[in-house]
């Protein structure tokens, strides 16, 4: 087994991160490996604008997560 993109595949979980490339066609919240910006994307993740880097780790969704940070 493996993944495709950044979903694990028949919920297979084995502690690894799954990194994405610049150029990768993504949809989601993911943060620089090498830094930890953050982007939001909807088409193609970038390079990192501010450190250049070029992995990409997709950022743990929660519902609650974004209303947890503005208190």
């Amino acid at each position: 087994m493996g993944s495709i993109g950044s979903e694990p595949v028949d919920g297979e979980t084995d502690g690894y991160v799954d990194f994405l490339a610049s150029g990768a066609r993504a949809k989601g919240e993911y943060h620089c490996s090498d830094c930890g910006y953050g982007v939001t994307v909807f088409s193609v993740l970038p390079r990192c604008p501010m450190c250049g880097g070029a992995a990409w780790e997709q950022s743990a969704w929660s519902p609650f997560r974004r209303a947890v940070e503005r208190a």
